[in-house]
């Protein structure tokens, strides 16, 4: 194993049935699952944690405990561009799709065959603290590759990153996501310069954002009142192109650990009319993700 940090909390097991359960079609956009076959599935010698708990059996268990008909499997960091386990767990799985790592080492033909499993994304970790942020002419060729593939981005930052890939961001014209709503700063209110931009970038129709990490992001160990002014105003700029995601089994998590059934009342705070949550649940990410297809 490598030097990373351990010692983090592992996800809590009993999961709570929020009220209401999230409902007919609904979609856990992210969750990432690890495996304890290092031999079969190796994370990469440089990675800033080790593989903690959560397979695939786990993660179901938690989806049908909140009520989730869906979910979409997105690749660990500490796996780098193998994207051998995230394929494999959704492998039959009809209800569930995959994001990709996708860099200059994953062949076309791989990629061919990442799609032919189920994969509809590929996330790129612009988030320095992760160790894998993309050049940007490396980002723009693997942007290119996806965009003939008919799959979406997801770009990963932190605060302010984002603003110091604004230029390059602008340039994608197939679907993007905001992961966790950028993980801003909540302390520093709607107005900071981050929040704006991911505002204005939401202004433009193949930009999307996810509704989720406010419990990471707060400055709050529980009750997270401090998220839900940017849930609700982020849900505001793009109703129809919000998703949500319980980021499950929460890895290097630095508070006490969260119960998912809390992450999806959190979202009924930010959006508390049903007809208008089952959007961001159910219908916004069976297009984004082609659960209709």
């Amino acid at each position: 194993m490598s030097d990373a940090p351990s010692g983090f909390p592992p996800f809590e097991a009993a999961t709570r049935h929020p009220d209401p359960p999230a409902g007919p079609g609904s979609c856990d956009a992210q969750v990432h699952v690890f495996s304890p076959d290092t031999q079969r599935y190796p994370p990469a010698q440089k990675r800033i944690y080790d593989p903690p708990l959560g397979s695939m059996d786990d993660a179901l268990r938690m989806h049908r405990a909140l009520g989730m008909d869906r979910g979409v499997v997105v690749q660990a960091t500490i796996y780098g561009s193998d994207n051998r386990l995230m394929a494999d767990s959704i492998a039959g799985r009809a209800n569930y799709r995959g994001i990709a790592i996708v860099d200059d080492s994953v062949s076309d033909g791989e990629l061919e065959r990442l799609h032919a499993a189920g994969v509809r994304g590929a996330r790129f970790n612009f988030a320095a603290f992760l160790g894998l942020v993309p050049t940007a002419d490396e980002f723009r060729r693997s942007i290119r590759r996806i965009t003939e593939l008919g799959w979406h981005a997801r770009v990963h930052t932190s605060g302010d990153e984002l603003l110091e890939i604004e230029g390059l961001l602008r340039e994608v014209t197939c679907p993007i996501v905001i992961d966790h709503m950028a993980h801003l700063e909540f302390g520093r209110g709607l107005q900071q310069p981050a929040m704006l931009l991911a505002l204005d970038l939401l202004r433009g129709e193949n930009w999307w954002v996810m509704l989720s990490s406010g419990d990471r992001s707060s400055t709050q160990e529980r009750g997270w009142t401090d998220a839900v002014p940017f849930g609700r105003r982020f849900f505001e700029a793009a109703p129809d192109r919000a998703i949500w995601c319980t980021d499950w089994p929460h890895v290097r998590y630095r508070k006490p650990m969260v119960n998912d059934g809390d992450l999806v009342e959190l979202l009924y705070r930010f959006v508390p009319e049903p007809e208008l949550r089952r959007k961001v649940l159910a219908d916004n990410p069976a297009r984004l993700m082609g659960f209709e297809e």
